[in-house]
């Protein structure tokens, strides 16, 4: 094919990203995708039965409404969202429930005596919101832009990532809500990085929502997909990239891929020491996935969760501490957490009348063959008695064949490489400029760079401004919006 600026390989939400940014900087952009269909890990197909649209990867987006890019991409108004006024909740036995409110005030009242304690540990961070999506946001290694907020955070960070966590705590629904959040990083609680991903999620939830789009993720790829198009860019699908030889001579070429791919693809490309460090990069833990197909909404104990997009199926916070440690020791947990999420009664459209959709998956050690289908079903029955007897189909992945499914996912890390400290600050190396590989004109826009996993876009946001700044000496960032 014809050279080009521009070429970016895959079609990820931060690929598409990418050649976004790109082709509205007036760059010829071509993106290349292994798959028939694009999307990556924000696809949405049927899985189960006809007519019955289930999410691949992500389905509610904490970040669409807060991402410094999608704000500029002028997201909210390209696709239709549903931001439930529950962002999430967390069923315990007996049918009680902690449930996290849009409204911070409300979501302290139902808390009872430790009402005052949730207010005051995530007041302060709802309050500066805007801020701390773009701390969360940004590249670990520059001054903080507002060190308050930044003080706040991390005073929270080191008080839930430590053995202090339960200190501001009488009851047992506020720990569980908070260690559900926190779960979403696949790593051991409590930590600081699990910390951290909580406690910037459960600040979204206060202050934006959790959102769904309707129509499922695929909606949000279909808008950069359209934007791009529209800009002159193309998207060739059914092609897999096995070594950079193979690609049109182009100015810069963007992986949104893993370190361990570009270290293959790129080859001798990049000196020998740069390969080393991608190399040793870590992957996480991983995810084993079951969409479900039902004949009825789940019948949850609390009536309540009914309404409830995104639910975080765990039991108290010492049960999940315990299947956390079970994960990270290299073993499946007999009672395991699982995230699930429920879009029909926000977005009828997914499924045929009558029917409805549910979306699942629980942590597994990385590289599993073990189907946990019959562990998610056990636990969500354990808050549902009768959730079996509304099964129609399902449809079950194992981390392994997650990894078939993307090669980003290894051995079903769905989070582009292990969420510690050390690689927020190396993502995948110590650098101010990550996206900015060792080799001229090759960058890396994948989760694996920050601002980590999440559809957000910002990995490949940051990567093409990178690529605008040292190749084509563009400094300012183009208009995204709609025109």
């Amino acid at each position: 094919m014809d050279e080009c600026d521009a070429i970016v390989v895959g079609a990820g939400p931060n690929g598409l990203a990418a050649a976004v940014v790109l082709a509205r900087a007036g760059l010829s952009v071509r993106v290349y995708e292994r798959e028939n269909i694009i999307g990556g890990g924000a696809r949405t197909e049927e899985l189960t039965l006809p007519g019955v649209l289930h999410d691949v990867g992500s389905a509610v987006h904490p970040q669409a409404l807060s991402s410094g890019f999608f704000r500029a991409f002028e997201l909210e108004k390209r696709v239709d969202f549903v931001v439930p006024e529950i962002s999430y909740a967390h069923p315990l036995d007996g049918g009680r429930s902690g449930i996290a409110w849009r409204d911070l005030d409300r979501t302290a009242d139902d808390l009872g005596v430790d009402g005052a304690a949730w207010k005051s540990l995530l007041g302060p961070l709802v309050d500066r919101a805007d801020k701390v999506a773009q701390f969360a946001g940004s590249q670990v290694l520059q001054l903080p832009r507002h060190p308050l907020t930044l003080a706040l955070l991390g005073l929270r960070i080191l008080e839930q990532g430590t053995r202090g966590w339960g200190l501001r705590f009488r009851e047992d629904l506020a720990p569980a809500m908070l260690t559900g959040v926190a779960a979403h990083a696949i790593r051991p609680v409590p930590s600081l990085a699990t910390a951290a991903a909580g406690l910037v999620l459960a600040t979204a939830g206060h202050a934006r929502g959790w959102p769904i789009p309707i129509g499922g993720s695929r909606s949000i790829i279909d808008a950069l997909a359209a934007d791009l198009l529209a800009h002159g860019g193309e998207i060739v699908t059914g092609t897999e990239v096995t070594s950079i030889a193979e690609l049109p001579k182009a100015t810069v070429v963007l992986f949104d891929v893993t370190p361990r791919a570009l270290s293959r693809i790129a080859g001798d490309r990049l000196p020998d020491g740069y390969r080393r460090a991608l190399d040793r990069f870590r992957y996480g833990n991983a995810v084993a996935k079951v969409d479900f197909a039902l004949s009825a909404p789940v019948p949850w104990t609390d009536s309540r969760l009914a309404e409830v997009a995104t639910l975080h199926v765990g039991g108290t916070r010492t049960e999940m501490e315990a299947s956390e440690a079970d994960v990270a020791a290299g073993r499946h947990p007999k009672d395991p957490y699982v995230l699930v999420s429920q879009p029909t009664p926000f977005d009828p459209s997914r499924a045929p009348r009558g029917t409805h959709v549910l979306w699942a998956y629980t942590h597994v050690p990385r590289g599993s063959s073990e189907d946990r289908a019959e562990a998610i079903t056990a636990k969500i029955e354990r808050y549902a008695p009768g959730f079996r007897d509304t099964i129609l189909a399902s449809a079950s992945r194992t981390a392994l064949e997650m990894e078939q499914h993307n090669p980003n996912y290894i051995g079903g890390d769905i989070g582009g490489g292990d969420v510690t400290i050390a690689q927020l600050l190396a993502r995948p190396v110590l650098s101010a400029t990550p996206w900015r590989t060792a080799a001229r004109g090759i960058y890396l826009c994948s989760s694996s760079t920050p601002p980590g996993p999440a559809v957000h876009g910002l990995g490949g946001y940051y990567a093409a401004m990178a690529a605008l700044r040292d190749e084509f000496g563009v400094t300012r960032r183009p208009f995204l919006g709609l025109q």
